[in-house]
């Protein structure tokens, strides 16, 4: 599928969007749950906490809604195909930094070309001493239309067609990848073969800020290479940590043929058929 123009920054700046909030095609997502929302949350955004972007099928957590229910969603928060989209989330670990890529890639995914992420969060928001509303916002749905982009999302089957062919991306802990702990939606210990580490926390700065491009940049040559073209594979344990990688590959470093495999290691690992990889780095 054709890519839509890109016209603001992947990442945006609390400076940035300080200076924008009243933008008309701006629509800001807060994902933290309600309680958190209704504490304070900056001026306009609207609510839809995480969970709501998510279904669990078959038994795997953390998947993709069906297109018509996610379009719901996304018509419900007003979006159109021109909108200018902030994701906004809590910043104290890597699970809600994580949490905020994964939203942002299902509206990329069903065609949303301008989304980004606050750097830094709600939690950069309120230590720099910015205003926070208590206002409950209700967008005006709308009839979300979109082009979904089939070709990113792939299956068990392919990830296991591609082994020794294309670059596979372990985006979890090293000493999950490794073999020495075994996470609680894993069957069994270990990676992938021929997967290749590069877990996802360390996209971010101790205070929940990515790392400059720069630094990305050689962080993601140095295990994948600097061929843009060449297709590259990445998962982790549900799909949490994957769409950090995917995020700042596609959006921010420039490769061209990265793949979302969405049933990560709870689907590999419960198929016993599947090869494993134990104390081995690749």
């Amino acid at each position: 599928m054709k890519k839509g123009i890109r016209t603001i920054s992947p990442i945006v700046s609390t400076d940035w969007l300080g200076d924008r909030t009243s933008d008309p095609k701006l629509v800001i997502i807060d994902i933290r749950n309600n309680e958190e929302y209704r504490g304070g949350h900056i001026t306009g955004a609207i609510n839809i906490p995480f969970p709501c972007w998510m279904i669990t099928r078959n038994g795997l957590i953390l998947e993709l809604p069906d297109e018509v229910e996610l379009f719901n969603i996304i018509g419900s928060a007003g979006i159109k195909t021109d909108s200018l989209v902030i994701i906004v989330n809590k910043a104290d670990n890597s699970y809600p930094l994580a949490d905020a890529n994964r939203v942002a890639d299902t509206l990329l995914y069903a065609g949303v070309n301008n989304v980004s992420i606050l750097d830094g969060g709600h939690d950069k928001w309120v230590k720099e001493g910015r205003l926070l509303s208590n206002e409950i916002v209700q967008p005006k749905a709308v009839e979300y239309r979109g082009n979904v982009d089939k070709a990113m999302f792939v299956s068990q089957d392919y990830v296991n067609n591609k082994i020794g062919k294309s670059i596979i991306l372990d985006t979890r802990d090293p000493n999950v990848y490794f073999g020495v702990t075994v996470e609680p939606h894993a069957e069994r210990a270990g990676h992938i073969p021929g997967a290749r580490c590069l877990p996802a926390p360390w996209v971010w700065t101790a205070e929940g800020t990515y790392h400059d491009i720069d630094e990305l940049r050689k962080m993601a040559s140095g295990v994948v290479g600097k061929q843009v073209s060449r297709e590259i594979i990445v998962y982790c344990g549900v799909g949490g940590y994957t769409s950090t990688w995917w995020f700042v590959l596609t959006q921010l470093l420039g490769y061209k043929n990265v793949k979302f495999y969405d049933g990560s290691a709870q689907e590999w690992t419960r198929d016993h058929q599947t090869p494993m990889v134990m104390y081995k780095w690749e």
